[in-house]
């Protein structure tokens, strides 16, 4: 049965219970998350007793020893329970269910009475996501002594739901780990992805190497940034100046099986054969040049690089049950392979067609090294260059491309792309936020992710396991860190990965993630609250010639007063109920109202209702294609980018800008405008000038004027400048603009406004 099909008859099986007149279907304060397939209410309420019994069948017995996490169960021990035919009229009661139980093999059934609860599943991992759901509304709720009666049927939409960490460019304690792992359970994701190793520092005792955690795991800075700008070199354990640590085999042993009792599985990811400068520091002879701090990657024409990872692995092996071991293989430099003579001579031996070759050939070995001891690998989507190996499972992060390509040749994928699930990159406006890589992937973009791209043949769906959100640590240096750009982002990736696409509704989730705050705060989570702030965006429609404007907020159901006349807002300002449409050129102001009062700062946006809008755009130097926003539209629809580059609206430049406007009569001009972005992290810089020309042919352009820039370059703080341009008393018909790339970055650009 396919899971449509599924959600389908679920929402079937609900109107028929709702037929019963002692069944409501108002939720009665349950906010569950993610979203049940079946919740109905019933009538009634259950009462957490000062101590109460807990059964289980023989097969669940380990699992029910979760419910004593539960914050309002009290219990000595769990008792068996040999009939399931007559069940105890009181208690918890966690039922493995008969083969004739009509129940999915991964599905959960919640029965929640006034007299007891009880839970049944074919399986231990549905059980416990039985008593997730049990322990998550205990956490939601302000009234702690009395549970709603419900009836609650639920299984996952993708079996594959991940969260990944980064314990490379920041160490994090076992402690922190388990913390994450009980919001994992909580949420119902399944796979913890550990990022054990990068050159940032090694992670994990192999005690063949000991050099790994005695040298490799210390950097001579706390701060990733500083480190990386500063000589990245390593340092001993036990010098004062070393910053960094490892676990040992027995501390990864005691996290898998805490992580086990919770229904999670933890993958391991051991890098190769790139990013791998800390292996090479501390073993130089498996690098091409045989010397520290000279490669990041494995030589692969040298045979001890395949004893030394091979005997890496074993260990690893020992540690990690796991079916998949995660090798990385992404963003490997091909330089020292094109220059190495072991590397070369590999190539010609093994007839492979180039680096790429290398690359796949590295892969291919490793992956039938794991096959033989009865695991399975897992890679980034690099791997697919120079040939995927026939069983290998690949995470596609850069964007769909991969994971399409993929699964359309009959491979498994886990869907990961930047663009929805890097939850490094700025979750609001970066102005005042702590730094970070870059990029905005706000919750609501999160949310909206859905994991099975249709350009994935129907037969071929099956290949797309589920989806992983991943958390990179180079700008997250404490715990406090990764909770704020964590959550709650990773509780809108837990509906993406559990609830079929169409049981997920953005405005339910706001409704009722708004009680999961509370369950944050109960595990000290340091979160990311929602902002006061406001975006106002505004989309300009041709046909009609109007401006269509939308307020957006972070806030749920906020009161937004509005002006557009420039005006400051007040409590008798029109309300924002939807989109507002405007004819004319204007400002429009908008701000929150708590309580009658202003909550937060007063955003406005300029609307500008222009002579270029629709006109024809020449690029004499084309943008990006990797940026190519709405291609030759991008800079004169009427449209204003927002707070990144990757809304579809900046467009990208790699080398100087330079285009000709027609503005198909000759015009009188008044003004000219051009707004620029920066940020530095990902490499994005403002012109160094913005030039424009006149011409009334198109041929023989005068050189009109020159505006310099004056953000610093060394600014880390996103910038937007607005190039202004007098045009005053000037006619012509055609307007060419150049801008002067100086730092070889990216430049992004939105709109040419032209008065």
């Amino acid at each position: 049965m396919n899971t449509s099909f599924k959600w389908v008859a679920a929402l079937s099986f609900a109107a028929t219970l709702c037929l019963n007149p002692e069944i409501t279907l108002a939720q009665d304060s349950l906010y569950i998350i993610p979203k049940p397939t079946v919740q109905i209410a019933k009538a009634g309420h259950y009462i957490y007793p000062a101590q109460t019994e807990v059964f289980a069948s023989a097969d669940f017995k380990d699992a029910a020893q979760l419910l004593q996490e539960h914050p309002y169960l009290k219990f000595d021990q769990v008792k068996a329970l040999k009939n399931t035919r007559q069940l105890p009229k009181q208690g918890i009661i966690l039922i493995k269910a008969p083969e004739s139980d009509p129940l999915a093999q991964n599905a959960y059934r919640l029965e929640i009475t006034k007299d007891r609860i009880v839970i049944t599943a074919h399986q231990v991992q549905a059980a416990l996501h039985g008593i997730s759901t049990l322990r998550q509304i205990a956490y939601t709720r302000n009234d702690s002594k009395t549970l709603p009666a419900v009836w609650i049927e639920d299984q996952p939409a993708f079996g594959y739901r991940g969260l990944m960490l980064d314990v490379s460019r920041h160490f994090l304690p076992i402690t922190f780990l388990k913390k994450y792992i009980d919001l994992l359970s909580l949420y119902k994701l399944n796979t913890f992805h550990w990022h054990l190793t990068d050159g940032a520092g090694w992670r994990l005792e192999i005690k063949k190497y000991p050099e790994l955690t005695r040298f490799a795991a210390w950097r001579t800075d706390a701060s990733w940034k500083q480190w990386w700008n500063n000589g990245r070199k390593y340092s001993e354990m036990g010098s004062p100046a070393a910053f960094g640590g490892f676990y040992t085999a027995e501390q990864a042993k005691d996290l898998i099986s805490y992580a086990n009792k919770r229904g999670i599985t933890i993958i391991p990811e051991i890098e190769m054969p790139a990013h791998s400068e800390e292996v090479l520091a501390a073993y130089p002879h498996l690098s091409c040049y045989g010397l520290p701090y000279k490669n990041s990657e494995f030589c692969i024409g040298n045979e001890d690089t395949f004893t030394f990872l091979q005997n890496v692995l074993d260990e690893v092996l020992e540690i990690f049950p796991s079916r998949y071991i995660h090798i990385g293989g992404d963003e490997a430099d091909k330089t020292a392979w094109k220059q190495c003579p072991k590397c070369q001579k590999l190539i010609k031996d093994q007839d492979l067609k180039d680096e790429h070759g290398l690359q796949s050939y590295a892969i291919k070995r490793m992956e039938t090294y794991l096959t033989g001891k009865g695991r399975k690998l897992i890679g980034w989507d690099e791997i697919l260059e120079g040939g995927l190996a026939p069983d290998a499972t690949v995470m596609s992060w850069r964007g769909e491309k991969g994971g399409i390509e993929a699964a359309n040749s009959g491979h498994d994928v886990i869907m990961t792309p930047g663009s929805h699930l890097y939850l490094d990159s700025y979750q609001t406006n970066p102005i005042g936020q702590p730094e970070a890589i870059g990029g905005y992937l706000p919750l609501k973009k999160v949310y909206s992710y859905q994991p099975i791209p249709a350009e994935i043949d129907p037969a071929k769906q099956k290949h797309v396991l589920g989806v992983q959100a991943n958390v990179w640590a180079e700008y997250m240096n404490t715990s406090n860190q990764v909770d704020y750009m964590v959550f709650p982002r990773a509780i809108a990736l837990s509906e993406v990965a559990w609830t079929p696409v169409a049981g997920k509704n953005w405005e339910d989730f706001q409704f009722r993630l708004q009680k999961h705050y509370r369950l944050l705060q109960q595990f000290n989570v340091n979160y990311y609250p929602p902002s006061n702030e406001l975006s106002i965006l505004s989309k300009f429609n041709m046909a009609n010639k109007v401006a269509e404007l939308t307020i957006n907020s972070e806030q749920f159901q906020p009161e937004i007063r509005y002006t557009t006349d420039g005006s400051t807002p007040s409590v008798q300002s029109p309300l924002y109920t939807h989109g507002i449409s405007l004819t004319q050129t204007g400002i429009v102001k908008a701000v929150i109202f708590k309580e009658q009062v202003p909550a937060g700062k007063i955003q406005e946006l300029e609307i500008d209702l222009h002579k270029a809008i629709g006109k024809k755009v020449i690029y004499n130097h084309q943008y990006s294609s990797n940026y190519p926003a709405q291609k030759e539209l991008s800079l004169v629809n009427g449209q204003t980018g927002d707070l990144t580059y990757g809304d579809g609206q900046w467009q990208g430049f790699l080398g100087d800008l330079d285009i000709t406007i027609d503005m198909e009569n000759q015009e009188a001009l008044q003004q000219l405008k051009m707004r620029y972005m920066q940020l530095i992290g990902p490499g994005v810089y403002m012109p160094a000038n913005v030039k424009i020309a006149l011409s009334n042919d198109g041929i023989n352009f005068k050189p009109f004027a020159q505006v310099n820039n004056d953000v610093p370059y060394t600014d880390a703080a996103l910038r937007f400048k607005t190039f202004v341009f007098d045009l005053k008393g000037n006619t012509a018909r055609y307007i060419r603009i150049t801008a002067k790339n100086e730092k070889k970055g990216f430049m992004f650009t939105d709109e040419v406004v032209v008065y």
